[in-house]
């Protein structure tokens, strides 16, 4: 029978995951909600003008 908390024990996460992870946490990436933002504001400052 498998010993869950010994086999516990012996995992270490990948490296590629944890190289993958930090990766993607530190890019700023813009989303849709992003652009909507850039435009209302462009457009706001093309109106004032």
């Amino acid at each position: 029978m498998i010993n869950f908390e010994e086999e516990l024990k012996k995992f270490h996460p990948s490296l590629e995951i944890e190289d993958a992870e930090e990766a993607i946490y530190n890019q700023d990436l813009t989303d849709m909600a992003d652009l909507l933002v850039k435009m209302v504001k462009e457009s706001k400052e093309k109106d004032e003008e």
